[in-house]
């Protein structure tokens, strides 16, 4: 499990996938990592129908949006040098409070 696969963590070479950088495997082998692009693609009914297509669990759905706020890391690190990270990062976080709120009344 990568935890970041993203554009910028993959290497060509020739055209060809040469390598993946930047690994981690913290979540090795946890469902809710693969779910956690809910907050960053999705929001609001689109994120439902998404949940609702991958029929995941209560506790699986917690867990990715937990996932999800790891993204804050991005803030602080990138926010001289790469605003589209801190932006997708803000944007992000803004939609796990919103799906949080949403749940919680």
């Amino acid at each position: 499990m990568h935890g970041d696969l993203t554009d910028g963590n993959l290497v060509l070479r020739d055209n060809r996938l040469h390598a993946v950088i930047d690994f981690s495997c913290f979540g090795l082998g946890d469902p809710a990592n693969d779910v956690d692009v809910a907050w960053e693609l999705f929001s609001g009914e689109s994120r439902r129908a998404y949940r609702d297509a991958l029929d995941v669990d209560d506790a699986t759905w917690r867990r990715a949006r937990g996932w999800a706020i790891r993204s804050v890391y991005g803030i602080p690190y990138y926010e001289r040098t790469n605003p589209g990270i801190v932006a997708r990062a803000r944007r992000r976080l803004n939609n796990v409070i919103a799906d949080w709120r949403d749940e919680h009344g």
